[in-house]
């Protein structure tokens, strides 16, 4: 059973259980949203959507896009993201691969891509946004109400959540396109993660098996990843608003008594930050992802997660997820001597193989079958540089492209940065190359963030005196430059090396 038909099948058994709960506070019963999908996959049939179109999907996270989302899928359709932000050429590109024949976006974003005044306004703000309205696709979808710069004879989305509900005519194809997610690649070769029905289905059926969900759970948190499994177990989708602090996300765990959440690393950081004290005892589960977390982040997660389980989960876009460690754990290996990042034990039906040259190597039933105009590959390239422990848990060395050369010596930050991250006195590390025009080499450079004011003049020196006892000598830094943060970057709010190079640099270089 496909995951749409998991969700449909369990709004049938629990109609009157909330299944969403949106950022405003707004709740949507189980019954309506499958009253509500169901009367928009019939609207979208009924105007000429059929199995295998790609749908560009410009909506943010709502009850509202979630219903549109599932009814496309539904419907036979494939939910393309592309994020029309990635400026004009990159969003072109990325088009030109995907060929939608629909377009669904919110009515202020096409007017926002149309109207010159809107344009310039944007602009000036720093967003380069495409023209939306002249897609070559046969037909656009609008969500809220009209404003200057819709196409004409775009689709309402109230119109069609006011089509009469249909039943589904048809089992789903476990093999078809449900998903098409862009992330790396250049405006000449953009890449495009596809994830099929069946693909989705396994990873998320995975996810729940780790981290157990039912009815009476609340889930809170914006992933569309996490969100999905919820509304299939018969529990609560919290939505925090799309504007709001970490203040505001701890109050809505509170309120709304959340079971379960899911913060990138420096998300938790900021909502542990809001308020001291304990997190809200109604949460069973914290979930971390996205980006490595550090150790000092982990061991406040769980002082104030009370009996709560902090896990962090390895996972990318091509396979959802791979392994899932504790947060315990993690803290636990790092204290032990050990060097890199605990991942923990690839979940069932995770297929690990590690390359000649360390790369680690996927496969499973929860792998995409493949990149969007490629070829398909038995084993999934993560451009993560690993190894399997005694215990048969994954360890994270690094990643292939932040090797820097020192000699004869390949220095993986990832291998050493957990370590210096988890000393006295260290929120966060990260290591950078930096060119030396004297010696022809790179510079080794290790910036790190302060726990606290305090620490920040005397950490360099301590720093120096403390790094031989738990890094390799290769290892050790020319440079130490203290931080008041580190420059972020994406959704996942990952280190922005590129941006950490150049802001070193000004530093090293004086």
């Amino acid at each position: 059973m496909s995951l749409v038909e998991q969700v449909l099948a369990q709004a049938s058994r629990t109609p009157s259980a909330v299944a969403l709960v949106a950022g405003d506070g707004a709740e949507l019963t189980y019954g309506q949203l499958r009253r509500q999908v169901l009367a928009v996959r019939h609207g979208l049939r009924e105007h000429g959507l059929r199995p295998g179109d790609g749908v560009l999907f410009s909506v943010r996270p709502s009850p509202e896009s979630l219903v549109l989302a599932i009814a496309v899928v539904a419907a036979g359709g494939c939910v393309i993201f592309a994020d029309p932000g990635a400026g004009p050429e990159m969003f072109t590109a990325r088009m030109r691969l995907a060929r939608p024949r629909w377009s669904a976006a919110e009515s202020l974003l096409y007017a926002a891509s149309r109207l010159a005044p809107v344009r310039a306004y944007a602009r000036r703000r720093g967003l380069l946004l495409p023209n939306l309205s002249t897609l070559d696709v046969a037909r656009h979808i609008r969500t809220g109400r009209w404003l200057p710069g819709v196409p004409r004879g775009a689709l309402s989305l109230d119109r069609l959540l006011r089509m009469p509900p249909a039943e589904p005519d048809s089992v789903a194809d476990p093999d078809a396109p449900a998903a098409v997610i862009f992330t790396s690649g250049t405006t000449a070769h953009p890449r495009a993660v596809v994830h099929t029905a069946g693909s989705l289905s396994a990873a998320l059926g995975l996810l729940r098996e780790r981290v157990p969900l039912g009815p009476g759970d609340v889930v809170h948190t914006d992933q569309l990843m996490l969100g999905l499994p919820t509304l299939a177990s018969g529990a609560r989708w919290s939505l925090p608003p799309l504007t709001g602090g970490a203040a505001l996300f701890r109050e809505q765990l509170r309120q709304r008594r959340a079971t379960h959440t899911y913060c990138v690393p420096v998300r938790l950081a900021e909502v542990l930050d809001a308020a001291t004290g304990p997190l809200p005892s109604s949460l069973r589960h914290i979930l971390l992802g996205s980006a490595p977390a550090p150790a000092g982040v982990l061991r406040r997660a769980v002082a104030a997660a009370g009996p709560a389980e902090v896990l962090s989960v390895y996972a990318m876009t091509e396979m959802l997820p791979v392994a899932i460690a504790t947060a315990a754990d993690k803290i636990a290996h790092v204290a032990g001597g050990a060097t890199g990042d605990l991942l923990g034990e690839p979940l069932p039906g995770v297929q690990v193989s590690v390359a000649a040259d360390g790369e680690l190597l996927l496969a499973g039933p929860n792998r995409s079958p493949g990149y969007l105009g490629e070829p398909p590959t038995p084993w999934l390239p993560t451009g993560d540089l690993a190894r399997v422990d005694e215990a048969g848990r994954l360890v994270l060395l690094g990643r292939k492209k932040d090797m820097l050369i020192r000699g004869s010596f390949n220095l993986y930050p990832g291998l050493y940065e957990p370590a210096v991250a988890a000393l006295p006195g260290v929120a966060e590390a990260a290591y950078v190359g930096v060119p030396d025009a004297e010696h022809g080499d790179e510079r080794v450079v290790l910036a790190v963030v302060a726990d606290g004011p305090a620490a920040a003049a005397v950490l360099p020196a301590r720093l120096r005196r403390d790094l031989p006892g738990v890094i390799d000598h290769d290892a050790l830094p020319d440079d130490i430059v203290v931080l008041p943060r580190l420059p972020r970057g994406g959704r996942g709010q990952k280190i922005d090396r590129a941006a950490l190079r150049e802001l070193v640099a000004e530093v090293v270089v004086r």
